[in-house]
């Protein structure tokens, strides 16, 4: 089974600006001990069968969930990264086809271990039914067998190739939006960053949901507020031994590495407009907050949205009326940068 630390202890009090922010919303309540128990069980697997579970789970959809074939349209393929290794991608395009729509290259969740295109499977069908984008969902590889930088830099390579090959998949190649949710929050903005540093033009915004941003060891607690691991440390669905686990498989040494830790980044300046969205009671909740407010002290964009008394990954329970919220705040930022540009 997958080894997990110790949650330590608890915390004193709630940090000043974010502690009430964990307060329980009455909507998940009825959900709590059979959502604890589920993903006790699932943690208790040996890691194949773990990562295993993650790809053959279903996915849960909203009454309104948009269809394939009437409402967006949906194709597989593989392209090349820069070890010659053969990497997937998801096309989702909108149902009438372009030369001219923005594209949303979506990096998923799964703390860089687990997870596939399905993991986001519901934002991205809203993505490109509703804000009429072809999102292209990239099946980078994943620790323990491929660390830190292989997810960073397959999803680069991807989407230098989307760019490249923007007549075929219809797209302005000037008209980018890199996105993820969790760990591919955390890719998404490094993507941003390193777009930034190589010269890579074109990308107009970053949808950044529940982000990873910082390596709790190395959290810059004289800038800014930090309880979350501690106050949230054994919460639903992704507790603090769990996120832990998840930084010891991806970077096993913790280092200030500005790619792994994008808070930790020298220069956050000249980044594009971003959406961040946090939940109350993720132990992610106060890095993702020192990220809106770093990139907004960089003279960056942000658009800020708090989903108190939530958990992480919340949206996989489409019986929260706080889940539609969630994909259309991303589907509305997503609509709003394109018609803008």
């Amino acid at each position: 089974m997958v080894q997990l630390g110790s949650s330590g202890p608890a915390l004193a009090n709630p940090g000043p600006r974010y502690g009430q922010l964990a307060e329980a919303d009455p909507g998940f309540a009825p959900l709590k001990v059979e959502v604890d128990e589920m993903f006790t069980n699932l943690w208790s697997l040996p890691l194949d069968e773990f990562k295993a579970a993650w790809l053959t789970a279903p996915v849960s959809f909203p009454d309104n969930a948009p269809q394939p074939g009437r409402d967006y349209s949906v194709v597989d393929r593989e392209v090349t990264v820069r070890d010659s290794a053969r990497i997937g991608l998801r096309v989702y395009g909108p149902s009438k086809p372009s030369t001219n729509t923005v594209l949303i290259l979506k990096t998923h969740g799964g703390g860089w271990v687990v997870g596939s295109h399905e993991v986001e499977e519901v934002e991205n069908r809203f993505l490109a039914a509703k804000g009429n984008a072809t999102v292209v969902s990239v099946d980078y590889r994943m620790a323990p067998e491929y660390k830190y930088p292989y997810a960073i830099n397959d999803s680069f390579d991807a989407l230098n190739w989307c760019k490249s090959n923007a007549l075929e998949l219809g797209i302005n190649p000037e008209k980018v939006i890199v996105a993820g949710e969790s760990a591919g929050a955390n890719i998404a903005a490094v993507l941003a960053l390193k777009a930034r540093d190589e010269g890579v033009t074109g990308i107009i915004g970053q949808v950044l949901n529940i982000p990873v941003t910082c390596h709790p060891n190395l959290f810059p607690s004289d800038k800014y507020e930090g309880c979350s691991y501690q106050q949230n440390k054994d919460a639903s669905i992704v507790d603090a031994p769990r996120m832990r686990w998840f930084w010891e498989q991806y970077l096993p040494k913790a280092e200030p590495e500005a790619y792994a830790s994008p808070l930790l980044a020298k220069d956050l300046s000249n980044l594009p407009p971003a959406l961040i969205q946090v939940a109350g009671t993720d132990p992610l909740r106060d890095e993702g907050l020192a990220y809106a407010e770093a990139l907004k002290a960089a003279g960056n964009s942000v658009t800020l949205e708090i989903f108190k008394g939530l958990p992480h990954g919340f949206s996989m329970f489409p019986q929260l009326k706080q889940s539609q919220e969630y994909w259309d705040n991303t589907v509305n930022f997503v609509t709003k940068l394109a018609t803008a540009v």
